[in-house]
């Protein structure tokens, strides 16, 4: 796990570029605190920070392996679990290692495969190779985009990054957001690709691309696609299993600590579990961490979202599965502070509006990595096996629009209105996620004989798996790589994301819950009370002292003359929403503060050049 960037510039030698590509690399210095390198080939630099993980003393990069006809460089961010396979092979073919690390496997897969490698690999991935047997930069990115990878085309070739913030440090890279990115900043769609700041773009999941002096080329080598499931119930609850036995298995493979991410819910509760199972079969005992709130358990009040705290059941689950466990306990002040914010927003680049849980991500991330260093998380479980309220509630299901946009605005708020209303008209934030909508269904292919019903059913777990995930994958990545941390998805195994996304919806819920098939899958594994439990989301504080304490910061805000935030946000609409009693805060107006604040940190930390007409 990694940062990685580089430069291609076709017209020069880039020796002479040093400086530049040294500035690009150390934005990532957070990603990668362990180890730092550069190297330069002709018209071509990269750059790369590391976190060591996997051969600690043998994984420096860039890595680079010397051909007949010319050198193949590497930088690589992310794991590849089938490396031990892919090594036996590769051996077999002749190819003698130096290292312990997979990123040799990759690099040397390479040379032997090309990019056919891609197809080869089983893992959360982004990295670039530099061919000079052909002067081509080969950039590839995981099947989820479970790792991030960013480019910006140049007149003579290109820059790339893990974050934009490595791009933005070239001068050749202009800071600026257009409408289209405005738009992507208040709808939670993630459009394929787009990466908000003008001119620059996603490698996106499971594609390669290609890029030399004839120009920039995209290659998918891997989509979700639409198959027959012929596996009865009790087959599949015994393929899930299977699947997730060996999935964990794999993900525990690390030369540094590691511990998981344990929140009381089904999924995380059955990765503990598993973990917990696998490692006391090697004499080990797996860490696990939760976040809680100061008085949140004791003085919990329920809503359609979350009925139960978590606590209870993050016990329930670490007494039984004999892990060794710690609750990260956080209060409104830390939550509320503005030094966080900005450095949870300097992580992601944009400010997406997560508000405090965005906070207390990072907050628990930079807790847990005071002791281990990768950590196990059930993020995407829901995407997978459909555990959201909007798989089941028939509003947004029978919805032309993104599910989880149907009942955004009464959970968390509506972000249009925090806008300036000119600027709202002017966005037309309605029709932009109409015709991303339209675009993200097109191409779902229906099974002959499928019904109406399951095909919808279909509809709702694709878009789920390839726009809605990807927006939880970024903030995960981005919150952990942040202080250091590798966070593994083991829900996000191709192989299961597969399996599961072709089963019928009736085969999904086969007991009239979320779920089924990974609860019934684990149910050897986990407290009767975990089993029973119904879906809660990442938590959310509930004390009344952290909306008091924004609408302080943004009364401060309020008082600094010409801040550029008011260009965006309406001015009247932050100071009435500052000015309410405690109890008259609703979440819309808590998420409008939050939102007013994040965009004021994101405009002083970037600059941007804001296209507002």
């Amino acid at each position: 796990m990694c940062g990685i960037t580089g430069w291609v510039s076709f017209d020069r030698d880039l020796g002479a570029a040093s400086g530049t590509l040294e500035a690009m690399t150390e934005t990532m210095s957070c990603r990668g605190p362990d180890d730092r390198g550069t190297w330069f080939g002709g018209p071509v630099g990269l750059g790369h920070r590391r976190l060591a993980i996997i051969d600690l003393p043998g994984g420096r990069q860039p890595m680079t392996v010397e051909t007949p006809n010319g050198t193949v460089a590497l930088v690589y961010s992310g794991e590849t679990y089938n490396f031990t396979e892919l090594r036996r092979e590769l051996a077999a073919r002749g190819h003698r290692f130096t290292t312990e690390s997979d990123t040799e496997v990759v690099l040397r897969g390479y040379v032997e495969w090309g990019e056919a490698l891609a197809e080869r690999l089983n893992g959360m991935y982004a990295f670039a190779i530099w061919d000079g047997r052909h002067d081509k930069l080969v950039m590839v990115r995981d099947r989820m985009g479970i790792k991030p990878f960013y480019y910006y085309e140049t007149s003579d070739g290109v820059l790339f990054g893990s974050e934009p913030k490595a791009i933005l440090a070239n001068p050749l890279a202009r800071a600026r957001v257009g409408t289209d990115g405005l738009r992507e900043l208040f709808t939670v769609v993630k459009t394929p690709g787009h990466a908000v700041w003008e001119g620059m773009r996603e490698v996106e999941p499971g594609t390669v691309v290609t890029v030399d002096r004839s120009g920039l080329r995209r290659h998918v080598y891997w989509t979700l696609e639409t198959r027959p499931h012929t596996d009865d119930r009790d087959a599949s609850i015994a393929k899930v299993r299977e699947l997730l036995d060996d999935i964990v298995r794999r993900q525990l493979v690390s030369d540094v600590p590691r511990c998981t991410l344990l929140s009381g819910g089904l999924d995380s509760s059955a990765m503990t579990a598993l973990a917990a199972r696998q490692l006391a079969e090697a004499g080990e005992t797996v860490r696990s961490f939760a976040v809680d709130f100061v008085g949140q358990t004791d003085n919990f009040v329920a809503d359609e979202l979350r009925g139960t705290p978590d606590t209870p059941f993050v016990h329930d689950v670490a007494e039984l599965a004999g892990t060794e466990h710690r609750d990260i306990v956080l209060d409104s002040d830390a939550l509320a502070d503005p030094e966080v914010r900005a450095k949870m927003i300097r992580a992601r680049d944009i400010p997406m509006g997560f508000g405090d849980m965005d906070a207390s991500l990072y907050l628990l991330f930079r807790s847990i990595r005071e002791h281990s260093t990768v950590a196990l998380s059930g993020e995407s479980a829901d995407e997978v096996f459909g555990g959201y309220l909007q798989f089941f509630d028939e509003q947004a299901r029978a919805a032309d629009t993104f599910p989880w946009l149907v009942k955004f605005a009464d959970h968390f708020g509506d972000d249009a209105g925090v806008l300036r209303p000119d600027l709202s008209a002017a966005l037309d934030l309605d029709a932009y996620v109409k015709e991303g909508y339209a675009t993200a269904v097109a191409g779902i292919r229906r099974l002959d004989g499928e019904s109406d019903f399951e095909y919808r059913m279909r509809k709702i777990s694709h878009l789920h798996l390839t726009r809605f995930v990807r927006v939880l994958l970024d903030r995960k990545d981005r919150a952990s790589m942040a202080v250091g941390l590798e966070v593994r998805v083991p829900f996000c195994d191709h192989r299961l994301v597969e399996y599961v996304y072709n089963a019928p919806w009736a085969l999904k819920s086969f007991d009239g819950r979320e779920k089924s098939l990974l609860r019934e899958a684990t149910a050897d594994v986990l407290p009767r009370s975990v089993y029973d439990r119904v879906k809660s989301p990442y938590p959310s504080t509930q004390d009344p002292k952290y909306a008091v304490a924004l609408q302080g910061h943004v009364k401060d805000l309020l008082a600094t003359p010409g801040h550029p935030v008011f260009e965006l946000v309406d001015r009247e609409g932050a100071a009435r929403a500052a000015s309410w009693d405690a109890p008259q805060i609703t979440q819309a107006s808590r998420r409008g503060l939050e939102r007013t604040l994040d965009l004021a940190i994101w405009l002083d930390l970037y600059k941007p050049d804001l296209a507002l007409s």
